[in-house]
């Protein structure tokens, strides 16, 4: 019995637990972002406004539509793809918020058929 109590209280104190989405102080604004190509770590820059999200990486600059879907979720879609690749709109989701940085993930918006979801994690910090 003293071990139903145990369990019955873990389960309630983890079913509280509410995780930190102030997703709209992430809605517009300058950002900064780590990822790996080929085992190295790069650090990228992106402008994000209501409706254009403006990406830096490696000299590069390259500009995606953004369509809100809620205050968490929003879908990109490249303004002039290079490629088929590129034309593939991306859905991106917030997964969880501190004072100045976000946990995200992203998929492609449309699952593509015989092909697996491939969904990958990031964290962008708010620099401006």
């Amino acid at each position: 019995m003293k071990r139903f109590f145990i369990v019955l209280s873990a389960i309630i104190l983890v079913g509280c637990y509410e995780v930190e989405r102030n997703c709209v102080d992430f809605k517009t604004g300058e950002f900064e972002f780590n990822y790996t190509i080929n085992g190295i770590e790069k650090t990228g820059q992106f402008t994000r406004t209501d409706s254009l999200n403006i990406d830096y990486y490696e000299g590069k600059v390259d500009s995606s539509s953004v369509r809100w879907i809620n205050d968490c979720e929003f879908i990109l879609k490249k303004l002039n793809p290079k490629s088929n690749a590129d034309k593939d709109a991306i859905h991106m989701k917030i997964l969880s918020t501190s004072d100045n940085s976000y946990t995200f993930e992203y998929k492609l918006a449309v699952k593509k058929p015989n092909k697996p979801l491939n969904v990958q994690k990031g964290i962008a910090t708010k620099i401006n």
